[in-house]
């Protein structure tokens, strides 16, 4: 059985394309768990604890088609994949359903979840009652879901600051976990004003997302002081590039210590009026590896 969440669309989360942007379809996606958890837990009949919740461990979203803007709520089914002693696996699909039965597919995405006791600030096994209820909600899983595993030398990537508002901090006093992939996305933006000067004799291409993995290491707090988010393009293909990301409490330790999350984000090159990738003109990505050291996939020549 997989569990029906509709989701009405908001003018607000439309992008400089017309499309939706890829942070809100996390945004749905928590709206959808959200509702799921109240259904599972009612049918069960277990009380949600004051001090206790479920926190994002993982997400894995790959981006499918661009979504636009429509009075008709978009549909997001959710289904339980994996169960384990102390987190589960939730697969997830948004769509709107044709006339002719069929779906239009925009987004299908894992998040691995674990049970969470927040005073004492530490994860908790999952009862046997929380078991009972998710397993009608139960299929056969895929590929088990792995951690975000990145390299992001200091010496050729970007710092972007990031400052944490207090619209940012949800109810346990944590940043939300949706807002991880906003401030991924203000360091990309960073990242490409730096090619600005780079790519001015070249034709404006519009990059969207294609795939996003991010993994939660540790909670981000409200404070005065900016996080680090260091960013590098570790590939750039003939259509697409990658980007991968670490946020650091630069506070406290320095090195590979004090991470708070990891990311890894797959841009493809994109034609708006076709609306549809596209391969850039020759020097193009040249002139992106040259100015942020990123390494050039060269395609194999044609035989």
């Amino acid at each position: 059985m997989r569990h029906r969440y509709h989701c009405p669309l908001r003018w607000a989360d439309l992008d400089q394309l017309g499309h939706v942007n890829n942070v809100r379809y996390v945004d749905y996606l928590q709206e959808a768990r959200g509702a799921l958890f109240d259904d599972l837990l009612a049918a069960a009949g277990v009380e949600r604890q004051e001090n206790e919740g479920y926190v994002v461990v993982r997400h894995e979203v790959t981006f499918l088609a661009p979504m636009m803007f429509g009075l008709e709520p978009a549909v997001v089914e959710s289904w339980v994949t994996e169960v384990r002693a102390v987190s589960f696996t939730l697969d997830h699909e948004i769509f709107h359903e044709r006339p002719d039965g069929t779906r239009a597919v925009y987004l299908r995405a894992r998040s691995v979840l674990a049970p969470f006791v927040h005073h004492a600030g530490e994860p908790r096994r999952l009862t046997d009652q929380e078991r009972n209820a998710l397993a009608p909600y139960a299929e056969e899983a895929g590929p088990r879901s792995r951690p975000v595993l990145v390299d992001v030398p200091r010496d050729r990537a970007e710092r972007y600051p990031v400052h944490v508002r207090f619209s940012d901090i949800d109810i346990y006093r944590h940043v939300n976990n949706v807002k991880y992939f906003e401030y991924f996305q203000e360091a990309r933006i960073g990242v490409f004003l730096k090619l600005k000067d780079a790519l001015r004799d070249f034709p404006r291409i519009n990059v969207v997302v294609a795939q996003t993995d991010l993994e939660y290491v540790a909670p981000m707090l409200l404070r005065p002081e900016p996080y680090d988010c260091w960013s590098v393009v570790s590939r750039i293909g003939t259509r697409s590039m990658t980007i991968e990301s670490e946020l650091v409490d630069a506070s406290g330790d320095t090195g590979r210590h004090g991470v708070l999350a990891r990311s890894r984000v797959v841009l493809v090159f994109f034609d708006q009026g076709a609306q549809r990738s596209v391969a850039p003109p020759q020097g193009y990505r040249e002139a992106i590896a040259e100015v942020l050291g990123a390494p050039l996939t060269i395609p194999p020549a044609a035989p």
